[in-house]
C-alpha cells in the first residue's frame, strides 16, 4: 500500500542519563551544627557519624539537558548495641534535597551531585 509518505529511518531512543562512578552527599550533624560534603563510590560504603551510606547508582545528564541528578542509595544506622539497622532505601534527588533525604534524629544526609571521579582514591587503590 503506497501512502505517498516516505518511510523514515527511526533511531532508538537514547537514554539521557549518564551513569557516574561517584555520588556526592552532604551530611548535617545536628548536635554540632556542622555540615560536611563527602564522596562515595558506587557500591562502596562510607560512614557518616552512626550512618553508613551506600549508593548503588548515581545518574546525571549532559550539560545541554535539563538537570536531573538522582541516586539510589541505602543508608544503615549503627545502633548503640552495635547492630546495623536499615533506615532508608530509595531514590534521592539533588534538585529536591528535602524530598527523600535521610532524616535521622542526629544526622541528615542528602544528595548534592554525581561525578565521574573524585579527589578521594577509589577503594581498590587504597590497598
Amino acid at each position: 500500500m503506497d501512502t505517498g509518505v516516505e518511510s523514515e529511518q527511526l533511531e532508538p531512543a537514547r537514554d539521557p542519563r549518564i551513569a557516574n562512578k561517584v555520588a556526592v552527599f552532604s551530611g548535617l550533624d545536628k548536635i554540632t551544627g556542622r555540615i560536611i560534603t563527602f564522596d562515595v563510590y558506587i557500591n562502596e560504603t562510607v560512614q557518616f557519624g552512626a550512618l553508613q551510606v551506600t549508593p548503588r547508582v548515581c545518574y546525571s545528564r549532559e550539560e545541554t539537558e535539563q538537570p536531573k541528578t538522582t541516586t539510589f542509595v541505602e543508608v544503615d544506622e549503627i545502633t548503640l548495641d552495635r547492630k546495623i539497622r536499615r533506615i532508608f532505601t530509595g531514590w534521592m534527588f539533588a534538585d529536591s534535597p528535602g524530598l527523600n533525604a535521610v532524616d535521622h534524629p542526629v544526622y541528615d544526609v542528602w544528595l548534592k551531585n554525581c561525578r565521574m571521579d573524585s579527589d578521594v582514591p577509589p577503594p581498590s587503590a587504597t590497598n
